[in-house]
Order: structure tokens, then sequence, then C-alpha cells
């Protein structure tokens, strides 16, 4: 199936480094929206799951996916819920908690991209926020070779159990805040479960949200920097990305 998408650029610098389109991505019977941004030359393709609660608009997700394109990384952003399943969870929050779900729709949007022509020879990376890390987290592994490189900020890399930690093939990058108390112990006990290649990184003095004056740029400069070292690949020529 290919791709529907609607061309959109905002400003006229960005415009002219990033081609950036809204998608519509097939999973089982709905369609799940998200926001793709190329910039020219990309080398790799990053999938964000954002947390309970929250989607493709969160500035935060948004700020970390703009300093990956200007590192020259593709970033897809997509809402994991429908706007029905959304309205049902502002009294329920049956779906936004359902990591079996949510983890089937990381693993859709992924063979939907992977299945375009111009993604077929792009190494793949996944972004988990939250709650959203563990659905990232055990798609990859199931996935395997699939995805190339794994960040999660704040997350809940527990959700995903002992055996997908054990199992998890991509390099993979847990990021906590030195003040998400609860949070640290169980990434820490995460990490020692990770048989691939992996790092704990700790922001100082850093809360859940990531909020303090500078955490979120030391975020988003650490997931840079793990997924250039582990998406680069130079043997696809750049040129026919675009």
């Amino acid at each position: 199936m290919g791709m529907q998408l609607k061309h959109a650029f905002s400003g006229q610098q960005q415009a002219a480094a990033v081609v950036r389109s809204e998608v519509r991505i097939p999973c089982g019977e709905t369609w799940l929206y998200g926001d793709l941004a190329l910039p020219k030359g990309f080398y790799g393709l990053v999938l964000f799951a954002h947390g309970s609660g929250s989607g493709r608009h969160s500035a935060r997700n948004r700020q970390v996916a703009q300093v990956l394109q200007n590192a020259g990384i593709g970033t897809l952003l997509f809402d994991l819920l429908t706007s029905a399943e959304e309205q049902t969870d502002v009294h329920t929050g049956e779906h936004r908690f359902n990591i079996a779900l949510l983890t089937q729709r990381m693993q859709d949007a992924t063979l939907w991209v992977t299945a375009q022509d111009q993604f077929k020879d792009v190494p793949i990376g996944y972004f988990g926020a939250s709650t959203g890390s563990a659905a990232a987290l055990i798609a990859a592994a199931r996935l395997g070779d699939r995805v190339a490189a794994m960040v999660s900020r704040g997350g809940r890399p527990d959700l995903a159990g002992p055996v997908v930690l054990a199992s998890l093939l991509a390099p993979t990058l847990l990021i906590v805040g030195g003040a998400d108390h609860g949070v640290i112990e169980l990434n820490a006990e995460a990490y020692q479960l990770l048989r691939c290649e992996k790092q704990l990184a700790v922001v100082p003095d850093a809360t859940h949200l990531f909020e303090e004056s500078g955490a979120l740029e030391q975020v988003s400069t650490l997931a840079a920097d793990w997924f250039k070292r582990y998406l680069h690949n130079t043997d696809t020529p750049k040129e026919a990305r675009q």
C-alpha cells in the first residue's frame, strides 16, 4: 500500500531542509495519523511511541524530534490511538494502558513504513516515552533486527517483562531522571536484564517529565548521539531517499 501524504512546510528555513508530510497508517481495521519529517539525505528513521495521555503533538517528543532531524535523522510521530479511542479513554483509560494494543500498533506502523520504497534500506529506530517505551521495547524484541536502535525516555521497561528485555537485539539506551524516584530503580533493574548493547543514562536532578531547565536538551543530545551511532548506514545511497 502506497503512502498517503499531505505535504506541508513550516517556515522557509525548515522547508529548505526538511520535507514534512502527514501520513495515514493502516493498523488492523483502523487508521492512525502521523507526522513524517525527512531531512535531506536522511540516513535513518525514528518512530516515536508516546506515553499515556499524550500523542503526536507532544511538545517534549517534538523537541527531541527536531534535534534528530537536525542530525540528519527522519522522524515519525504518530497517534497510537484513534480519536474515538482517545474519547473513550477520557472516562475509562482502557486503551492507553493496553500495552498489547499499543505494541501491535507499533509493529503495524513499522511494517507499513518498511514496505515503502523510500524506506526499504533505511535503518529504523524507536524512541519510547513513559508507558510507550514498554510497547516500543516489546515491538522491537518481536521484530528483531528490523529495529536497529532503541531509546527510552523516563520509560517503564519493567512493563515489557524480563523475557522481552533479555531477548532484545536492538542496542538500547535507557534515559531516566535522577529525581524520578521509583522509575530510576525500575530502569536500573531492567538494565541488568538487557543482553544487547546497552547504556543507562541518568540526567541529574530531572523528574519524570524532564521539565527542569536544560533537562530535555540533555535527553535530546543523548538520543541523537545514540541514533547517530547505530542508525548510520553508509551502504545506502542518501540520494535514493529523497
